[in-house]
């Protein structure tokens, strides 16, 4: 007997071609001459094939005894044994025979499996190549990791296949372009947008962090003792979010006398002081802005302020006109109305900063009396060059006697001035306008020559006769 799980039988006989006698090359001349063998009931197995005369059936293998045959009714136990041999030797025989006959033919059984045997083999060779280029990679798309099959090459192809869209700040681990075999992991890390403030200095940067904790470590971020404007453990989305954050710093503040050095997240220079347990009254300040950010190792100030208030007047300086006037001589000037000065209300702010007095400041004006003009008439008329009679004497001589040769001098009574000490009652009789002293030097010597002419050098008792020499 066969020990595999499907027994392969073995076709005897003459050759003929029939496929529901199992394929043979021709058939017998009359079907109906052969002989049919019985079997004791109508039920026959359906993998059994009917069998011609003289031959064994088959799935009965030629090298087991053939089954004993039933006698026949109405005989006799021994003439039914001898019967029985009779028959079970002339099977046999015919066994013989059929197994040399087809021992002759083995090409017709192997024609028939080659072109199944290359089937096979074909598909097992296709199964062998699609196992071979199938890759389990997994793929971690922003946390979230899946195992799949993929016949891509590299990390470019996997992630088109899967329809993941790369940004310029989005980071792939491996790199695109990587070849990948099975086993490999591949991560994505989307970048999202951070609007940071930190420490007052405010910029845009990009992180692959999904927490806020998460990307201040990756942002380098000093965290101990940080204001952090959101929960540290706040997701961050794709659209990102805005942060502010003030790291822990060190400041001095100086204040009565004493200095003070805290450890703070503040965000202004005011905040910074009274965390130094210092409280700003009145017009108190500080040496920088009070809203300005705090510095790592910066110092600050604390300006004490005293102040008030102090009203003052003071004089509105008037104008001066000039016209011109043809009686009067080229170089001489008479004031014709004198001017008024004007009078200016102001009021300043006083301070004191930390006991030492500040330079007033001006917060307020008010013109309590407008200014007068001054008007000054100038003259045009040509100066004579002499006076004849007076010319030849000792003018400057003269002069140096009664004022010290000077064009100003005005006595201490007030009544005489000029270089000659004119009274100026006699200076306007002699055509001068105005006081002598205001007139110009030369003009003062000409009417000192009209003098003498009327009068000699009788207006001059002490010192006329320098006149002479």
């Amino acid at each position: 007997m066969s020990n595999s799980q499907y027994e392969t039988y073995e076709t005897y006989g003459p050759a003929y071609a029939d496929p529901v006698y199992g394929g043979f090359d021709a058939p017998p001349t009359d079907l109906h001459s052969v002989e049919t063998l019985g079997y004791g009931d109508t039920y026959r197995p359906a993998y059994e094939v009917p069998t011609l005369p003289g031959l064994p059936r088959q799935g009965t293998p030629d090298d087991e005894p053939m089954p004993e045959p039933m006698p026949e009714p109405g005989t006799t136990g021994a003439r039914a044994g001898a019967r029985a041999a009779s028959r079970t030797g002339s099977h046999r025989r015919s066994a013989r025979r059929r197994k040399a006959r087809y021992a002759e033919r083995p090409d017709g059984s192997m024609r028939r499996l080659l072109p199944q045997a290359l089937v096979v083999a074909f598909l097992a060779g296709g199964t062998t190549a699609f196992v071979a280029k199938d890759k389990a990679i997994e793929l971690n798309i922003d946390g979230k990791a899946r195992t799949l099959h993929t016949f891509a090459d590299d990390v470019t192809e996997l992630l088109a296949e899967e329809g993941v869209e790369i940004g310029a700040h989005d980071v792939v681990a491996p790199g695109p372009g990587t070849e990948i075999t099975s086993g490999d992991e591949v991560a994505v890390h989307y970048a999202r947008p951070v609007r940071l403030t930190l420490d007052g200095h405010r910029r845009e940067v990009w992180t692959t962090a999904r927490t806020v904790a998460g990307a201040l470590r990756q942002l380098g971020v000093r965290q101990e003792g940080a204001y952090v404007s959101t929960s540290r453990s706040r997701r961050i989305g794709r659209e990102g979010l805005a942060l502010d954050v003030r790291t822990e710093r060190t400041v001095t503040i100086m204040a009565d006398g004493r200095a003070r050095t805290v450890r703070t997240n503040a965000a202004t220079v005011r905040e910074a002081v009274e965390e130094a347990g210092i409280t700003l009254r009145g017009q108190d300040t500080t040496s920088v802005p009070q809203g300005s950010f705090p510095r790592d190792g910066q110092t600050v100030t604390v300006l004490r302020i005293t102040g008030g208030k102090e009203v003052r007047e003071e004089v509105i300086p008037f104008q001066v006109r000039r016209t011109q006037d043809p009686t009067l001589f080229k170089g001489t000037e008479v004031v014709e109305r004198a001017g008024e000065p004007g009078l200016r209300r102001v009021t300043y702010a006083l301070r004191t900063v930390n006991g030492v007095k500040q330079k007033p400041r001006r917060v307020r004006s008010e013109v309590v009396r407008e200014p007068r003009a001054q008007v000054v008439k100038v003259g045009t008329k040509p100066r004579p060059a002499s006076v004849q009679g007076a010319d030849h004497l000792d003018w400057q001589g003269l002069a140096a006697c009664e004022s010290g040769g000077r064009p100003d001098a005005v006595d201490p009574s007030g009544t005489y001035g000029g270089l000659y000490q004119f009274d100026t009652h006699t200076w306007q009789a002699l055509g001068g306008t105005g006081r002598p002293q205001d007139a110009p030097a030369a003009e003062q010597t000409y009417r000192a020559k009209k003098l003498y002419v009327r009068r000699g050098a009788s207006p001059w008792p002490h010192c006329g006769a320098r006149l002479r020499g």
